[in-house]
């Protein structure tokens, strides 16, 4: 087995044995990697702490066949805000399980790994009702499923476009229209999310286009991952 150092954050962990865990690390330059820390559940561990859900840390690493193993981890944030507070770590929760969904093992996207830092960092600064929607988003931009915003995707007229459906494309005008309505406020906040203006999106109060908005990001991110986000359920029983 080869010895390797990785910086990364912590995805989720499953309890293995009594006293060990599998953990999940979104990577920053091995993608996501599932490692087994030893005996991290026990009291005199000596970094257990450190290794739960939103935890950045740099690693050593023994890279196995099939599950890595943790020999070191040392803190770079823990974003004690996030934790402190049940709403955004709700919110974090979500972010995470979509990263899990989406990245594949031991493939390099550090893209993926920049945007999870600073949704975390970003959170851990403010809780914002765009946050995980808009994560959601630039999540899929990332894996190429960018949404047609400024035009048709059937007809490409660049008026009166009052509908969105991903699976042809994205939004749709009155003639063309399937999927489900959106509103302009909504669409506008989109093409903002989109197209670079993401920092002043956050910072706006929920409304009903960012509901709109949300509901639009998490079924256009189950369908692509092809399941259900139980984070986004747990999220809604939080407010």
């Amino acid at each position: 087995m080869s010895l390797y150092r990785a910086r990364g954050v912590v995805l989720r962990t499953i309890k293995l044995g009594e006293a060990d865990r599998i953990v999940s690390f979104m990577t920053e330059a091995h993608g996501k990697v599932r490692a087994v820390a030893k005996g991290v559940r026990k009291t005199k561990s000596r970094f257990g702490a450190r290794l739960e859900p939103t935890s950045h840390v740099a690693l050593l690493l023994y890279e196995g066949r099939e599950l890595d193993i943790v020999t070191q981890a040392d803190g770079i944030d823990h974003y004690r805000a996030i934790r402190e507070d049940l709403d955004r770590l709700a919110k974090a929760e979500a972010v995470l399980e979509a990263v899990d969904q989406v990245a594949q093992e031991r493939e390099n996207n550090h893209r993926v790994y920049q945007m999870l830092l600073g949704a975390l960092r970003s959170l851990d600064q403010r809780d914002s009702p765009l946050l995980v929607p808009a994560f959601f988003w630039k999540l899929l931009s990332a894996e190429g499923v960018h949404p047609l915003l400024d035009e048709c995707a059937q007809c490409q007229a660049t008026a009166g476009l009052v509908a969105f459906d991903l699976s042809v494309g994205g939004t749709l005008c009155r003639s063309c229209r399937s999927g489900v309505p959106i509103s302009d406020e909504a669409l506008q906040l989109l093409r903002r999310i989109l197209g670079g203006g993401l920092s002043a999106c956050l910072a706006e109060p929920a409304s009903a286009a960012t509901a709109e908005v949300e509901h639009l990001a998490t079924s256009a991110l189950e369908s692509h991952i092809e399941r259900r986000l139980r984070s986004v359920t747990a999220l809604d029983h939080s407010r």
